[in-house]
């Protein structure tokens, strides 16, 4: 196996991360995601996003395993939302790390003080992935902040 490598994604790469959304909708509790979507949706969001936001691939043998996202929030102009999806088996080993110091870099340089992550009630890997990528602003971005959702249900005490 090489190394992964990590680029931003085009239309040219739709189906791979159509495909890549489509295996992570199927687990209990996804992230980001009503349901499947098709190529064609991939490259509207590609779309939307414009030059504001943008999708991250990472490829390993020329197979796409997984994709991170800056989108922005329409209500906060600084505000961006990140989120970072992978393969099943390709969890754990770094690269979904790689891939949010990825787009942590592209919304440094787009200026965005604050990055929001979304998380899915009960996801418990999501909120540690999260909580930790939420460490790597400062680094990338020290005038950043990170917000976490709380669940309704925790509480002090």
């Amino acid at each position: 196996m090489s190394e992964p490598t990590f680029r931003q994604a085009t239309f040219h790469d739709a189906d791979a991360i159509a495909k890549i959304i489509n295996t992570v909708v199927q687990e209990p509790n996804p992230v980001g995601f009503d349901g499947v979507m098709t190529a064609d949706g991939v490259r509207t969001w590609l779309t939307r996003l414009g030059g504001e936001g943008g999708i991250f691939l990472c490829l390993d043998d020329g197979e796409a395993i997984g994709f991170s996202a800056i989108d922005f929030d329409t209500h906060q102009p600084d505000t961006a939302v990140i989120g970072v999806w992978l393969v099943p088996d390709r969890r754990r080993k770094g690269i979904g790390t790689a891939l949010a110091e990825y787009a942590l870099g592209f919304a440094r340089d787009k200026g965005y003080k604050r990055i929001r992550g979304r998380l899915p009630q009960g996801n418990a890997n999501a909120l540690s992935f999260l909580s930790s990528i939420g460490a790597l602003v400062p680094m990338y971005n020290p005038e950043a902040v990170f917000e976490l959702p709380l669940y309704e249900d925790q509480h002090d005490g």
